[in-house]
């Protein structure tokens, strides 16, 4: 159910309730089912009555169970349906984020990649779960903002202060902030000044539940999203077969460039991303990562995984164990990192009792045990 502006039936029929029982969730927006939607699925399961508000929502875009809650959008959603880079009406997101009126509720809870944990809450507990501050106007800006492209830059450099100053002000309204790394926790601390506990997301058990495969193919997979600070073009130059799995902007270009050694499938089914994965060599991450979901899913699957030694994959590959780091961002690094993996034997089922140890039941319980410290 979706609709523009305040939430007004439903919050009344729950007026008498318990306190902290009026629950409001922010999520930035709702475009597709990535890392932070699997994060948001699991918040509402644990907060099965709240109303969820987003700056604009796709319908059809996300889960079923996402889809089913009550849907409160902004006054971004018409121009978000009129443009192909929704990135571009950023400057309007703070003031769209601050008019909703949640004086009707008792607890508001974040889900925050951009600019949802600036809600104004307006003096109620406000809990943050941070997947990352604000990539675009921190240290991703040259990432997102290339000086490749000058006009967009100088556009960016010109709103950039505002919205940092903004950032940096509407953090110190939260209440309590929960971080998905240390990575994040770390961040959080030098732009925000505030502390930070960590709760990792979760493993799907779909990946966990799935057949270890013995048989390995000859090929390394990379699961990303398609942008340039991922990344991926550095396994490209290793020579090494690939599939990758994923789409973006820097699709095609990348497809030019894979020729004959890289086979580039978009966007696919969870199904076939484990029928790929189960059989690969290894899964490649060659960027850095606030937290990084797709190394645990190979990991569920017994696959070993190729990281740069940086980011929120610190948290979770276990060097020799589950898992490879080269050292630098350069091809001889990649490259020498993957003929490793190649060579060695891997205890598959150890990998995959490491990532269970990321279950969406001790997610629930870490992030209840968030919450438990607002009531």
């Amino acid at each position: 159910m979706c609709g523009e502006g305040r939430v007004s039936a439903g919050v009344d029929a729950r007026a008498e309730e318990s306190p902290m029982s009026r629950v409001a969730v922010i999520h930035d927006w709702l475009t597709g089912m990535r890392g932070g939607e699997a994060v948001l699925e699991a918040i509402l399961d644990i907060l099965p009555d709240a109303d969820l508000f987003t700056l604009f929502h796709f319908p059809g875009s996300v889960s079923s169970k996402i889809e089913s809650r009550n849907i409160i959008t902004s006054n971004v959603q018409k121009l978000a349906r009129t443009t192909s880079d929704y990135r571009r009406l950023l400057p309007l997101f703070p003031h769209a984020v601050r008019k909703w009126d949640l004086s009707a509720y008792d607890l508001v809870v974040s889900s925050s990649h951009c600019v949802a944990k600036g809600v104004n809450a307006r003096g109620l507990p406000h809990l943050s779960y941070c997947h990352t501050p604000m990539r675009y106007i921190w240290d991703r800006f040259d990432d997102y903002f290339p000086r490749s492209r000058p006009l967009r830059r100088a556009a960016a450099m010109s709103i950039a202060p505002w919205l940092r100053r903004w950032d940096v002000t509407t953090a110190n309204e939260v209440t309590r902030f929960v971080a998905n790394s240390r990575f994040v926790r770390d961040r959080i601390q030098r732009y925000y000044k505030r502390d930070a506990e960590v709760v990792h997301p979760y493993v799907d058990d779909a990946f966990l539940s799935a057949p270890i495969e013995n048989e390995r193919g000859d090929y390394h997979v990379i699961v990303s999203a398609l942008v340039p600070y991922k990344k991926v073009e550095l396994a490209f130059a290793t020579g090494k077969k690939l599939v990758v799995i994923g789409g973006g902007p820097l699709f095609d270009e990348l497809k030019r460039r894979g020729k004959t050694n890289v086979e580039m499938l978009g966007s696919v089914s969870r199904a076939e991303i484990i029928a790929r994965l189960a059989r690969a060599q290894s899964l490649i991450l060659p960027g850095v990562e606030d937290f990084g979901i797709v190394p645990l899913e190979a990991m569920a699957l017994g696959i070993p995984v190729v990281a740069l030694r940086e980011g929120g994959v610190l948290d979770t590959l276990v060097e020799g164990v589950t898992g490879i780091f080269f050292d630098r961002p350069e091809v001889d690094s990649l490259r020498s990192a993957l003929d490793a993996v190649e060579s060695r034997e891997w205890d598959r089922p150890a990998i995959r009792a490491h990532a269970e140890r990321f279950s969406r039941a001790r997610f629930d319980r870490e992030f209840r045990a968030q919450l438990q410290t607002l009531r």
